[in-house]
């Protein structure tokens, strides 16, 4: 529905977003060894995929799994992906919206604003699939099955998102919309648009496959700590970032 390209707004405190660009290496080494190493996409999924009903004690895996005590799931599971489009889309929002995010915290905020993003996230996924167990709903109402293994780093992704909308409303950006149209449109539009999406699709999409309810909690939870975890207002810098901004816009 919506794939960003290209935004040009240039960074004020740092010359190159370490930890967003180490982000993207991270998730693409892991993909890698997901689809070509010793384990096999179920044994990894199994391994590091957060599983809902696992997470929260009601069934158990076999011996062996997860790979790693099953509350870190909620944030192993964001560094797999289940194909290349998955991973591709994820990364391109992260390369796009990542640096200026990272340019408005530091290095180390910015790592733990994407990594709470996306453990919050998680953790809203987790909870959404067993807050209506139970509960008689409309048929189009969807949610997320306790059983079905959460991956993807798209709720880290949604708070970064949820950042740079806050930091640059007006800023026009270059993105594909509905299947490959091309249009230049204030973030605000764009982001608007696509988190109308997002909030649509958790409620009455059809594809219990993506987790809608992650998008929606990391998208939250960076709307909440980017006030905090930004650096302190610099009335020189922020000047500067305004005309930079109005003339990215024109």
């Amino acid at each position: 529905m919506f794939l960003p390209l290209h935004d040009g707004v240039p960074l004020q405190h740092m010359k190159t977003p370490v930890v967003a660009r180490s982000l993207i290496v991270a998730c693409v080494v892991i993909h890698l060894v997901f689809l070509y190493g010793p384990f096999s996409a179920d044994e990894m999924v199994g391994g590091l995929g957060l599983i809902p009903a696992v997470l929260f004690g009601f069934e158990t895996l076999p011996p062996g799994y997860p790979f790693v005590p099953v509350w870190m799931t909620l944030a192993t599971n964001i560094f797999l992906h289940g194909s290349w489009f998955h991973l591709i889309g994820n990364m391109l929002f992260l390369w796009v919206f990542g640096d200026n995010v990272e340019d408005a915290m530091g290095h180390l905020r910015f790592l733990a604003f994407f990594l709470i993003c996306g453990i919050v996230a998680s953790f809203v996924h987790a909870v959404a699939s067993f807050s209506m167990v139970g509960v008689s709903m409309p048929e189009s109402f969807i949610l997320p099955a306790p059983q079905r293994p959460l991956i993807g780093a798209s709720g880290g992704v949604s708070g970064v998102v949820a950042a740079y909308v806050i930091l640059y409303p007006r800023v026009r950006i270059w993105a594909l919309f509905l299947g490959g149209i091309p249009l230049r449109l204030p973030a605000y539009w764009a982001i608007g648009f696509w988190f109308a999406v997002q909030f649509i699709s958790a409620f009455f999409g059809s594809d219990e496959g993506v987790g809608w309810f992650a998008h929606l909690g990391g998208f939250i939870a960076g709307a909440i700590l980017i006030p905090i975890m930004r650096h302190r207002y610099d009335p020189v810098l922020a000047r500067a970032a305004a005309t930079q901004e109005l003339q990215s816009s024109r």
